[in-house]
């Protein structure tokens, strides 16, 4: 099948972090034989308006094109105002790109669109889909549904969720948040029922076999020996409350402990797993995740993980990781559980395997066919 992946988030060179997630799902796709073209659309912007957010870094030097195994990405750009002002001028930004778009593609047409995140490029993906009368696939990763829908394009979010042929949720959660859209969109409308039909599809865990192995039994003396702690997260992005971390590990100081915390600001995937497999644990505090993949990545590394209640962390690891409240003092406390009580025969759920995935993405275009 040809699949066109619109997204706004994608790795680009100086900024390889930035949608790791979502080439993930690319090479999964093309692994099962389909054919796979990436538009990214950028925000233009200057150099200095790339502090405002990490995850602008390296947005403004982007090139037009880069290169991948597979072929060439696109990343043309449109016209964004901070904090989603004049969103009609972003839409009227975004849609001008149709003809760019056509003219990159030259005579390839796909036979459905997959558009990955919302606002703005669900906007695109709906109007090339109507130009070419394929259907298309939206997939909600977390922004959209925890940060849009309380924002000014929360009715822009609601429309394309809407219109979308078939909406994706890579957790559980977000299947919910879908499907009160719908009931909020029938009661304004003025009908019954009729809520938003949304997909469970997680994103994989990607993990290389040279970094993969079973969970680590911290072999330091309890209290006295060092202890190394990974931060999973660039700490300049607020809502992974990088300074809660610090709370918790100062907590365990007073404890007696040794620690020291290092974070990751976008680099390479390799690395990521290579901190995995050397620290010996992983510490979420982040306010708000989808998933978050970065915690299973560091199970599959044989890294614990200890965290917050956030996102899907408390449906699948063990009740002792999970901290009873967002307090230092809690955090302290599942940070010693979890060493005290190694998990050595914990598994990742065979949801999260890339064969289930492929399943359910192939289940999923055999019913858009």
């Amino acid at each position: 099948m040809k699949i066109l992946l619109i997204t706004s988030l994608y790795p680009i060179p100086d900024n390889p972090a930035r949608g790791i997630f979502i080439a993930d799902r690319v090479d999964l796709l093309r692994k099962m034989g389909h054919e796979v073209r990436v538009l990214n659309p950028l925000p233009r912007m200057l150099r200095m308006h790339e502090l405002r957010r990490s995850t602008l870094s390296g947005v403004a030097r982007a090139p037009k094109y880069t290169t991948e195994d597979e072929g060439h990405i696109y990343h043309p750009k449109y016209s964004k105002f901070p904090d989603d002002n004049l969103m009609w001028w972003t839409r009227r930004s975004i849609l001008r790109l149709v003809g760019k778009v056509e003219r990159w593609l030259d005579q390839w047409r796909p036979e459905v669109i997959s558009c990955h995140t919302i606002w703005p490029v669900g906007e695109l993906a709906s109007r090339l889909a109507n130009r070419w009368d394929c259907p298309w696939i939206a997939t909600v990763h977390g922004w959209d549904f925890d940060v849009g829908l309380n924002g000014r394009c929360k009715s822009h979010i609601s429309e394309l969720a809407s219109d979308a042929n078939r909406l994706i949720a890579v957790s559980e959660r977000l299947v919910e948040v879908a499907k009160d859209i719908g009931s909020e969109s029938s009661e304004s409308a003025g009908s019954n029922g009729g809520t938003i039909e949304c997909t469970f599809i997680p994103c994989h865990s990607a993990v290389g076999k040279d970094w993969c192995q079973p969970l680590r039994k911290y072999r330091g003396n309890w209290r006295r020996s060092h202890l190394e702690v990974l931060f999973p997260a660039n700490p300049r992005r607020p809502e992974k409350r990088h300074l809660l971390a610090l709370r918790a590990l100062a907590e365990l100081e007073t404890r007696g402990w040794n620690v020291s915390m290092g974070g990751l600001a976008n680099v390479p995937r390799q690395m990521v797993f290579d901190r995995m497999v050397s620290c010996d644990l992983t510490l979420i505090t982040s306010e708000r995740e989808a998933g978050p993949l970065v915690a299973r990545e560091a199970i599959s590394c044989g890294c614990p993980v200890v965290g917050v209640d956030v996102g899907d962390l408390a449906t699948w690891l063990p009740k002792h990781s999970i901290a009873e409240d967002e307090s230092p003092t809690s955090i302290a406390d599942a940070i010693e559980a979890t060493l005290s009580q190694p998990m050595t025969d914990f598994e990742l759920p065979e949801k999260f395997t890339s064969a289930s995935v492929e399943h359910s993405l192939t289940q999923l275009f055999t019913q858009i066919q």
